[in-house]
């Protein structure tokens, strides 16, 4: 058994080979219910040993160069990355929505991963990038969701109201107070997962980064907290990023005066 610094048991490559034997599990049922998912899974697995494998090895990298603007620039493209994904997983949200969905990401991204890394852990110096990347990538995998949940949600409630919405504009309602109702329907459905998981934490299951640090060595109490900080993040990530994304792209479902556009008359 090799030891890696911290107590850490090492994973080699005959490890990994062994953990790909519960792909060919599931890649076995597939077969045998006739899913059809052993392309997907076969590729889904490659992709994540290829694309975690190369992320670790990037890591490495830039944890020893010491970089404010390396740091700032792999946020960036992390965020835009969220912001694709965020668009991909809201298939109701009108087209045109990436700028506003990449301003989202980067404020809330931005604004959370600093706030925790300044203020709370108190990083020296503030661009230590083995504190502030994984910081941000738990602020923007575990947000994205939920943002992503919220646009859908705000859009496919419009329409389902659009007789209503059509009703209140014509009788002199702003856009803001015809989608209000949809809007705070859409940012409730948006942190509830999120509730969810704060709820069961400790209960049903270990948190991810929990268990990291307690794998690592940490003290369980120590790592506790850390833990409380992380999910903390997230539910106000998923709060802000959820309300600022649809309170930037839910006017695009209404025209110049305010009218509100159904589906036989959206551009595209």
């Amino acid at each position: 058994m090799n030891e890696l610094p911290g107590g850490v048991i090492e994973i080699g490559w005959p490890q990994l080979l062994m953990a790909t034997g519960f792909v060919l599990v599931v890649g076995a049922v597939s077969v045998r219910l006739a899913l059809g998912l052993e392309r997907d899974l076969a590729i889904a697995t490659v992709r994540t040993h290829l694309q975690l494998i190369a992320l670790g090895l990037v890591l490495r990298w830039v944890f020893g160069v010491e970089s404010a603007w390396l740091v700032i620039a792999i946020l960036v493209l992390m965020m835009a990355a969220a912001a694709q994904a965020v668009v991909r997983r809201a298939p109701e949200a009108p087209r045109g929505i990436l700028g506003s969905s990449m301003v989202t990401m980067l404020l809330t991204g931005f604004t959370v991963t600093f706030a925790v890394t300044g203020l709370i852990v108190q990083v020296q110096p503030w661009y230590e990038a083995r504190y502030v990347i994984p910081i941000a990538g738990m602020v923007l995998g575990n947000s994205m969701n939920g943002i992503a949940l919220a646009l859908e949600r705000t859009f496919a409630d419009m329409d389902s109201r659009s007789d209503e919405i059509l009703a209140l504009t014509a009788l002199g309602a702003t856009p803001w107070e015809a989608a209000g109702p949809s809007v705070r329907t859409a940012v409730r459905a948006g942190l509830i997962p999120t509730i969810n998981m704060m709820a069961a934490a400790g209960v049903v299951f270990i948190p991810g980064m929990m268990t990291g640090q307690v794998l690592a060595g940490a003290d369980p109490v120590a790592a506790s907290y850390y833990q409380i900080v992380v999910m903390l993040m997230v539910s106000a990530a998923t709060a802000i990023g959820s309300l600022l994304a649809v309170m930037l792209s839910f006017r695009r479902r209404f025209d110049a005066q305010g009218v509100y556009l159904e589906k036989g008359y959206r551009a595209g």
